[in-house]
């Protein structure tokens, strides 16, 4: 465990001093979020209806337009290999790199898009539904990234591989998380429905991505 702390906290810090993917994806994530009231026009009733859809779709992209940062700078400058070598397990490596991406990158923005969502005409009735779903969301988002990652890690246009590979692994969380988030009622059951399979899809994302992580870092560093 500390071991995994150390490495959460040194990427943290990395993301801290150098920016990077992270404040690319917040800054991709608020200029979509300043551009889609501009592009629609004055209509706030379908403002309203697109709220949550298209802050999923932000959240989405945002976490997409990060993930090559997991492993690429590691593998630039030669740490990669040392973690490999080293006594920790590749496994927990994965899993690090993964929460610290979500820490510094996915966390803020979920918990930033409900109440941004409000430059959509987001219903406040949703803010709490909204930010329920993104968060254990966000989660398995960061987690697939870390994966996909992996596979594509120190490839040529490696990042246009990474979205081929990342969209259809994303797109369970979507439709769920829009499911989640949007609706009437708040405690209705298909919202319920829609947000335990999003904590499925969670749990399962922790249990397959370090391993496979692992295991396509293995075979590119052999």
């Amino acid at each position: 465990m500390t071991a995994l702390a150390a490495v959460i906290t040194r990427d943290l810090r990395l993301a801290l001093r150098q920016g990077g993917g992270a404040g690319i994806a917040l800054g991709f994530f608020l200029t979509v979020l300043v551009l889609i009231p501009l592009g629609i026009g004055p209509d706030v009733a379908l403002l309203a209806r697109i709220a949550p859809g298209t802050l999923w779709i932000a959240l989405l992209l945002s976490v997409l337009l990060s993930a090559d940062r997991i492993f690429e700078p590691d593998h630039d400058d030669g740490s990669l290999e040392i973690m490999t070598l080293g006594p920790v397990p590749l496994e927990l490596i994965v899993l690090a790199k993964a929460a610290a991406h979500w820490l510094a990158t996915a966390l803020p923005m979920a918990l930033a898009a409900p109440f941004l969502g409000l430059l959509l005409n987001l219903d406040p009735a949703l803010l709490l539904p909204l930010g329920l779903s993104m968060l254990p969301a966000s989660l398995a988002l960061s987690l697939l990234a870390s994966l996909v990652a992996a596979v594509t890690v120190g490839l040529k246009r490696g990042g246009l591989l990474l979205s081929i590979l990342a969209l259809p692994l994303y797109l369970p969380a979507l439709i769920f998380g829009v499911a989640a988030s949007a609706g009437d009622d708040t405690l209705s059951a298909s919202r319920s429905a829609a947000l335990l399979i999003l904590l499925a899809l969670v749990l399962l994302a922790l249990v397959i991505a370090p391993f496979a992580g692992a295991a396509a870092l293995r075979a590119h560093l052999r």
